[in-house]
């Protein structure tokens, strides 16, 4: 609430899809995940960071990523969603939010992502400048069914948590810019 001192919170929800193709890498969470296709994309295509990104997006009221990174612009072709999320935050905390909490699903057959989840955790939590602890990755299947399933492509789901107050945010990394 402006004015009273108090902290305001706002949650921010994103998606993405894309399909997987061969001869590209596997992108997920910032990190590349060893695997015989990648997805498919005007970007690198990490759905998670994507997703992500129009949680944080979201949440500070800031539109989504098609209108920060539209796919018709040339000068973004092939760039890293990591670079993305950087530049997202950037605005982010101009705006006086910092993030408290993330939270993200990737929907997806195969590979088997769980392995992977801590070194995505660590890359989200530099870019986000949190502790590990604030973000939480986690995989699910679907049991062969829809797209995701059959292997045709991932999905992933995320959810943002950001305040704004009058102090800045002292996390283990020190103060959020």
């Amino acid at each position: 609430m402006e004015g009273t001192g108090a902290p305001e919170y706002r949650a921010g929800f994103g998606y993405d899809a894309h399909r997987l193709v061969e001869g590209r890498p596997l992108i997920l969470g910032g990190i590349e995940v060893p695997y015989d296709k990648g997805l498919a994309g005007h970007s690198d295509a990490d759905v998670l960071l994507h997703a992500l990104i129009d949680a944080v997006l979201g949440a500070a009221g800031l539109g989504d990523i098609g209108t920060h990174f539209p796919s018709s612009d040339p000068s973004l072709e092939g760039i890293s969603s990591v670079d993305m999320l950087e530049r997202s935050m950037a605005q982010v905390w101009e705006r006086g939010w910092r993030v408290v909490n993330v939270d993200g699903t990737i929907v997806a057959q195969r590979p088997r992502l769980s392995p992977h989840a801590p070194a995505m955790k660590e890359a989200i939590a530099r870019v986000l400048r949190v502790e590990p602890e604030r973000v939480n990755v986690k995989s699910k299947t679907t049991d062969g069914l829809g797209f995701t399933g059959e292997g045709e492509g991932m999905a992933a789901y995320c959810a943002a948590m950001l305040v704004r107050e009058g102090g800045a945010v002292t996390t283990a990394f020190g103060p959020q810019p």
